[in-house]
């Protein structure tokens, strides 16, 4: 495995309190992401904005403009994290499908593969830079587009299963699963648009849970307790 797309919740990163950041939650990560980089893997980053923004809950504010500041929230939570992994030593960029002055680089394949070839871990903030799409397909978006092995999906909960396990404690737990499955039985690893892509691009997802120690690498280095999305 030698470049993996990381994909982290907000509101994993938010912790209990379930908004803003829980800082040693984000160095936990950092710190396991920098095993990853010594091991010489590539990591790319995208980071959802629920810790920080919930727009289509509002019946108040156009869609378009909703999804607009959702997608600054993405920013932000790039912004934050990639300075606590410097704070580590490793080397960030950040990428967007969009213009942020000097915030961010505007994205493109080369760039993310220059950033990847000199060790830096690149974050992929923006979504798609389109209303409409949610993070999960700017995930696999990205994914397709740098080349990525596999994506890694760091949820609060531990894998797919074929119900709510938080409301149904006799939900099954899939280890391993088709992404035609997921697609027919609507299972919601990511969403639909973000599921037909990975299908058609032959895109291997990895779900697992966040919180268990030390998940990240474990699940790169095949001590996996999650699920995984055949294509």
């Amino acid at each position: 495995m030698k470049r993996i797309l990381l994909k982290l919740s907000g509101e994993a990163l938010a912790g209990e309190k379930k908004t803003g950041f829980d800082e040693p939650t984000v160095k936990k990560v950092a710190m396991q992401v920098k095993q990853l980089t010594c091991d010489g893997i590539e990591v790319g980053i995208v980071i959802g904005g629920g810790n920080f923004w919930r727009g289509r809950s509002s019946e108040n504010i156009d869609r378009t403009k909703a999804d607009q500041i959702g997608m600054l929230a993405t920013v932000m939570n790039c912004i934050y994290v990639s300075e606590i992994f410097r704070s580590v030593g490793m080397m960030t960029n950040i990428l967007t499908p969009f213009e942020c002055g000097s915030f961010t680089k505007l994205f493109s394949k080369d760039r993310a593969n220059k950033y990847f070839a000199h060790g830096m871990v690149v974050f992929f903030a923006g979504g798609t830079g389109h209303p409409y799409f949610s993070t999960d397909t700017g995930v696999v978006l990205r994914a397709v587009e740098v080349e990525a092995d596999v994506i890694l999906l760091a949820k609060a909960v531990d894998g797919v299963y074929d119900d709510d396990p938080r409301t149904n404690p006799e939900a099954k737990k899939y280890a391993e699963v088709s992404i035609d499955e997921v697609i027919a039985k609507n299972l919601q690893v990511v969403d639909m648009t973000a599921s037909i892509l990975a299908r058609d691009n032959k895109m291997p997802m990895w779900v697992f849970g966040l919180n268990e120690e030390n998940s990240i690498v474990n699940t790169v280095k095949g001590k996996f307790n999650g699920t995984k999305v055949t294509v």
